[in-house]
């Protein structure tokens, strides 16, 4: 999984690209490339700039299943990409994605890397984008929501006791969010206490006798498998989660996308790890 990286640098980073994006043009044929960069797209009511998205952003996003696809995550087609002649490809920088950017910086097609870790990352992407093309107040609007969604949920659970909580990104091999990610600010906020915060990165792998030491008393379940959370993990009934029934599956394209739909994650995760402080939970898809 990705490092984590000194915040300072981060958010100098994204003030350059926040001062690049205010300096361009507004972009008016985009390219995204990654299922976060499309849903803050769409969420800042900008989905008639985009004329081609990778494939699982088609897949998750139903307002732009339509558009052409470019490929996947980590094979998109350069082809397929300069026949939609863009004027800017949105992507985040991972190792397959940055020998992708090098090709099509030597096609001259404008690129945008934006690569948030924190939650603060996120929110800064969120205007960053918002401003190459050309929504800054949608974007603003956005940003200070989500800041209020924050404080009404942690005054919210303030003083409550934290519950040992461990969100699961996949089961076998067991992957999990660790500390210093924007998910862990996230539990954090809405009240838990993140067991995996003492393993080493934002989202690293874990092993079942961890699990069982690590005696979480509620279980978030992101994982993509088709069993059902709850009968999977009764095969450890020895699990505080089990025994209580605090067993719970969340929407992965949801708490775990940073995108611009972090105000709802919030409310999500404090619906399932603080019951009692009145908030809804959104079902798991």
């Amino acid at each position: 999984m990705r490092r984590i990286r000194a915040p300072g640098v981060v958010a100098a980073c994204l003030l350059l690209l926040a001062a690049a994006a205010h300096a361009a043009p507004p972009a008016r044929r985009v390219v995204a490339i990654n299922p976060s960069l499309t849903s803050i797209l769409v969420a800042l009511g900008a989905a008639d700039t985009l004329v081609g998205v990778d494939d699982f952003s088609a897949r998750q996003e139903p307002r732009v299943s339509g558009l052409p696809r470019v490929g996947g995550l980590y094979d998109p087609s350069l082809e397929a990409v300069v026949a939609l002649h863009p004027d800017l490809v949105v992507l985040v920088p991972t190792a397959q994605q940055r020998d992708f950017r090098d090709q099509l910086r030597i096609a001259q097609i404008p690129v945008l890397e934006i690569d948030p870790t924190s939650f603060d990352d996120v929110l800064g992407s969120i205007g960053t984008l918002g401003a190459r093309v050309g929504r800054e107040v949608e974007a603003a609007k956005r940003v200070a929501q989500i800041r209020r969604t924050r404080s009404e949920v942690e005054r919210a659970v303030a003083g409550r006791p934290r519950p040992r909580t461990l969100l699961v990104l996949q089961r076998d091999p067991l992957y999990v969010v660790g500390q210093g990610g924007f998910i862990d600010e996230m539990l954090r906020a809405a009240g838990a206490d993140n067991v995996a915060a003492s393993l080493p990165g934002a989202y690293p792998r874990a092993g079942l006798e961890w699990m069982v030491a690590s005696a979480p008393e509620v279980i978030l379940d992101a994982a993509s498998d088709p069993e059902p959370a709850a009968a999977y993990w009764s095969r450890w009934p020895s699990l505080p989660a089990v025994r209580a029934g605090r067993v719970v599956s969340v929407d992965a394209g949801l708490v775990t996308l940073p995108g611009a739909q972090l105000d709802r994650a919030l409310l999500s995760l404090a619906g399932a790890i603080q019951p009692d402080a009145g908030f809804a939970r959104e079902p798991a898809h």
